[in-house]
């Protein structure tokens, strides 16, 4: 066990049992045995410290399938803060300069409008919000067809990611996927100012290429690109993670086109861009169904949009150790390591630039998914430094 480190513990508040002991029968002790395995065969919380290599600091990060809690730990895995939000996430939070917690949520589903399709329900959002340290919201802006990402812009709103239908010409001529009666759907990324006004919209169906954007052959048509990441960028410039179609790009937002993408002979339905200092694009590979192996692993590369050279790699060996089909992402750290979540699982952890684990912790917050059973899954997560929280 690594420094600090620590085993299931039944009495702990926030671990659920993995073994219930029951009234014997017969004379003869009898358990209940957790059907969660990762919960009953994985150490949960800190597995892994090593002080003088982690990159110090402080963890954000939100169960996913929870009430809506964001949980702030510190290295050795205590809990330094938690918000309550009003509605359970969609499907993660960030910290602002100012320490405000900038969050997307799930609140109700509106019972007149009718899904656009099955999975909608796992996948929307719906609200977007600012919520000060103890929780109460300061803005919020809604929109029922907001989903998975967005992010706080100058002008005081955000810009997020939506949904809309494809014409049918267009849909008619989309390529690849698993065949679905009804419309197909794109994503479209919205921009608003603070009062909610648009500023800017961008549709994926007018700038996409339907001969190379082709659906991975296992999604379902009738979500075309599944986007999972909108990162606004310096120089009116926005980044895009579209996950069914297995690409990252940027797009120019004067002219709407795309100024740079890389796709599926890299990328295998990626998750969480973020751009680094040095101007490369670090990336969260998830790997599932590749085009040139026939084994399913993940990765983090750092890719150089110059020449879509990866200049910088993390597996785990034998590669197929990490793997989270969906979820997930990386954040480079200021001492040059870099902090992973394996989001389906709950893990997350430091690698240094060598690629040696220096920190872990995984999540013992299960909660039911309705979709997945009983998971710890996390969407993504945050590093700031010490220092870097005003109200720590």
């Amino acid at each position: 066990m690594g420094a600090g480190g620590r085993r299931f513990n039944p009495g702990h508040p926030d671990h659920n049992l993995a073994i219930l002991p029951l009234p014997p029968q017969g004379g003869l002790p009898v358990t209940r045995i957790d059907r969660q395995t990762r919960r009953r065969s994985m150490r949960l919380g800190l597995t892994a410290l090593d002080e003088d290599r982690a990159c110090p600091g402080y963890v954000l990060y939100t169960p996913l399938f929870g009430a809506g809690e964001p949980l702030l730990i510190d290295l050795r895995g205590n809990l330094i803060h938690r918000w309550r939000m009003p509605y359970p996430p969609a499907f993660s939070g960030y910290l602002l300069p100012d320490g405000n917690l900038f969050y997307g949520g799930r609140p109700p589903a509106d019972e007149t409008t009718a899904a656009p399709f099955p999975l909608w329900q796992i996948l929307r959002g719906g609200a977007m919000l600012i919520a000060d340290w103890q929780g109460n919201v300061l803005w919020e802006h809604r929109d029922e067809w907001h989903h998975h990402d967005a992010r706080r812009t100058e002008s005081d709103g955000a810009i997020y990611l939506g949904l809309c239908r494809v014409p049918a010409d267009i849909a008619a001529q989309v390529k690849g996927g698993i065949p679905a009666d009804g419309d197909i759907w794109a994503d479209e990324i919205v921009e608003v100012d603070a009062d909610g006004n648009r500023l800017w919209t961008w549709r994926a169906h007018e700038h996409l290429d339907l001969e190379t954007d082709v659906l991975t052959f296992n999604d379902p048509r009738e979500n075309w690109t599944h986007g999972n990441a909108v990162v606004p960028l310096p120089d009116d410039r926005v980044m895009v993670s579209f996950r069914s179609i297995s690409t990252v790009g940027i797009i120019d937002k004067a002219t709407g086109d795309f100024v740079w993408k890389l796709g599926p002979d890299v990328l295998a339905q990626q998750h969480d861009p973020s751009m680094l200092p040095n101007g490369n694009v670090l990336i969260f590979d998830n790997g599932a169904h590749r085009r040139d192996t026939p084994f399913n692993y993940s990765r983090v590369i750092e890719v150089d949009p110059a020449s879509n050279e990866i200049v910088w790699e993390y597996q785990d060996t034998p590669s197929l150790n990490f793997f989270s089909n969906i979820l997930s992402g990386a954040r480079r750290l200021p001492n040059g390591n870099t902090l992973i979540v394996e989001g389906f699982f709950g893990r997350m952890f430091q690698v240094t630039p060598e690629g040696e684990v220096v920190w872990e912790y995984i999540s013992p917050h299960f909660a039911a998914s309705g979709f997945y059973g009983e998971v710890n899954a996390v969407f993504r997560v945050e590093h700031y430094m010490p220092g870097e929280i005003p109200h720590l």
